[in-house]
């Protein structure tokens, strides 16, 4: 019996590979190009309060209560620069592989997620703290 071959296998890979290299790529440059991806009015004033609590909390026992940095970097404006905020959105709902930074999209929907990518990138979570 002749062994079969891990070519088609090792070229599969390496194109998932290539696209998964090339999707995070795109996130990464990906402008905001939504009409209006702000979702201020489509959230309550106490799901507002109960993510900031999630983010100066949870978040903040990585990224320091501070959100300075700790174990994870620091999530300030000026630390954020040349993040988009849907690159943020999606970190946020799907974590980062090989890193500490887990999904948290069992926890937050896709509008929550990019309302936090919004207030870090506008410095607002990190005012709330003084």
């Amino acid at each position: 019996m002749k062994p079969t071959s891990s070519k088609p296998i090792r070229k599969i890979l390496s194109l998932v590979a290539i696209a998964s290299v090339a999707m995070s790529q795109l996130l990464m440059v990906l402008p905001s190009v939504a009409k209006d991806t702000k979702v201020d009015d489509s959230l309550s004033e106490d799901r507002k309060q109960a993510l900031t609590h999630i983010v100066k909390q949870d978040c903040g026992s990585c990224h320091g209560m501070t959100l300075k940095g700790g174990l994870g970097p620091a999530l300030l404006p000026e630390n954020l620069e040349g993040k988009t905020v849907p690159f943020l959105q999606y970190t946020i709902l799907h974590g980062r592989t090989s890193t500490a930074m887990p999904p948290w999209k069992s926890l937050l929907t896709e509008k929550e997620a990019l309302w936090i990518a919004e207030q870090l990138k506008e410095g607002k979570v990190a005012e709330s703290q003084h």
